[in-house]
């Protein structure tokens, strides 16, 4: 499809629209929701560790990304079978959604085996590529040895979770991150204080609190007999051939998603390596980052189920639309979002140092990556809206994967590496040199290619149907 044939069919913006903010609400406030609460696992963890000191918080920080890894490999499966999901909805094909849960979920659980018997064997060693302070490989390890128990329930929970609001009930998701939050809250304390387990307490609460997902997922959707509840023989029924289908299209993402989560780890290793008091401020504004991001995560995958479910339907005009309205809230929503974290930065990062375990340098450096974050968030969400919420959704799962590769390893991970170890900027700018190499490229090749139609690409009989229709 051409530029200028989206151009020439003058679509409406028409964001007024009460049906469109209905869908929309209807589907972001849970999934930001659902997000809020899982966010909650990780700003509990750091805020309880950080009372035992600066050498526990950066261990299980930097012990937490094996953990991010593993979710970013989960994230490319789900977001893999979200792209069928989303178009079998709108074309109302049932057992293709069953056939994608089989696929999907044996693929995470086999993911999750082989993330966990790392950590089990070699945990010492993971913690080694980040910091080589023997005081942090000994905590780190040990947190990652009992934190990694929760892998199989977070495939299970987030694959399930992903298909469930891809066809459009965000709110079960929603009510079990919630009770998992709140059980994972108490036995933290329970575990890292009274019982005085510390990191060790912390790590078994997150796993023993993750397994609370997947149970209470299953047995709801058995008992309301939702999209999840199926024959087994059903869901068990792909076959080489629809493995192949369904790789076709997931497989970029999955290499996209996992790509991306090794590059956030090498920008890790290197900020790591500055010295641990740096990476121990990066712990604690991704708490921060995770729960702003929740915002931007509840309209992206509001937009992902819209503009998939119109493409798969055949209503190629409507899909487009859609991602135009979520291309203009995006800018709005990060404008607000920018503004309260600077404003609220200090306040927001002194509840870390209630125990006053945490140096000055970190909580002052902390507050400053808060600001620079603020001020470039309206950049930094474009290539997520427009890959996760918008390409993929509407069938075209690999422009957007090679261009965040290059971008990301041919460009802004070099550029940092030079920036902090041969150039030796100061910590704040060797950050502010990520966001810059990395967001800007992205922003000024996905844009153009988002407005010329090339993405859309339906998986469905219908969705190519109407594509046909719609160019002619």
């Amino acid at each position: 499809m051409s530029q200028t044939s989206i151009k020439r069919k003058r679509l409406p913006l028409a964001l007024g629209d009460k049906t469109f903010w209905r869908v929309t609400l209807a589907l972001a406030i849970p999934i930001a929701l659902q997000n809020m609460l899982v966010s909650s696992f990780s700003l509990v963890d750091t805020l309880m560790v950080s009372q035992l000191g600066d050498i526990q918080l950066s261990a299980t920080g930097m012990a937490g990304q094996w953990t991010w890894l593993f979710n970013m490999v989960l994230f490319g499966i789900s977001s893999g079978a979200a792209v069928f999901v989303s178009q079998y909805w709108g074309d109302n094909n049932v057992k293709g959604i069953h056939r994608t849960i089989g696929i999907s979920v044996c693929s995470g659980l086999i993911i999750s085996i082989l993330f966990m018997a790392a950590a089990l064997i070699i945990p010492d060693k993971i913690i080694y590529i980040f910091n080589k302070d023997p005081r942090v490989i000994e905590q780190g390890s040990l947190y990652l040895r009992y934190a990694c128990l929760s892998y199989p329930a977070l495939a299970l929970t987030n694959i399930l979770g992903s298909i469930l609001r891809s066809a459009e009930h965000p709110k079960l998701p929603m009510v079990v991150s919630g009770i998992s939050a709140v059980i994972n809250g108490v036995l933290n304390y329970i575990l890292i204080f009274p019982a005085g387990l510390g990191v060790k307490g912390a790590a078994i609460a997150t796993a023993l609190s993750a397994w609370i997902g997947p149970v209470l997922i299953i047995a709801i959707s058995v008992a309301r007999k939702n999209i999840l509840c199926a024959p087994l023989g059903e869901i068990l029924s792909f076959n080489l051939r629809t493995i192949a289908e369904f790789f076709k299209k997931a497989l970029p993402v999955i290499v996209n998603e996992t790509m991306w989560g090794m590059g956030t780890v090498t920008y890790n290793i290197i900020f790591a390596n500055i010295g641990y008091e740096e990476y121990g401020a990066i712990t604690i504004v991704r708490t921060f980052e995770n729960f702003s991001f929740c915002f931007f995560l509840g309209l992206c995958n509001a937009c992902c189920v819209l503009v998939g479910k119109q493409i798969g339907a055949g209503e190629i005009r409507e899909g487009i639309r859609d991602s135009r309205r979520f291309m203009s809230l995006f800018p709005i929503v990060s404008v607000f979002v920018g503004i309260a974290v600077i404003l609220l930065r200090k306040p927001l990062v002194s509840i870390f140092n209630l125990g006053s375990n945490i140096s000055t340098y970190t909580i002052e450096t902390a507050q400053w990556i808060l600001v620079i974050y603020g001020v470039w968030v309206i950049m930094r969400n474009i290539s997520y809206l427009t890959v996760v919420g918008i390409f993929r959704p509407g069938g075209d799962t690999s422009f957007g994967m090679v261009i965040e590769l290059i971008v990301l390893w041919c460009f802004s991970v070099p550029m940092t590496f030079i920036a902090a170890n041969v150039l030796h900027l100061p910590f704040l700018l060797v950050y502010a040199v990520m966001y810059l190499c990395e967001d800007i490229p992205k922003a000024f090749i996905f844009i153009p290619y988002w407005m010329s139609g090339k993405w859309i690409r339906p998986v469905t009989d219908a969705g190519c149907e109407g594509l046909e229709q719609f160019k002619a």
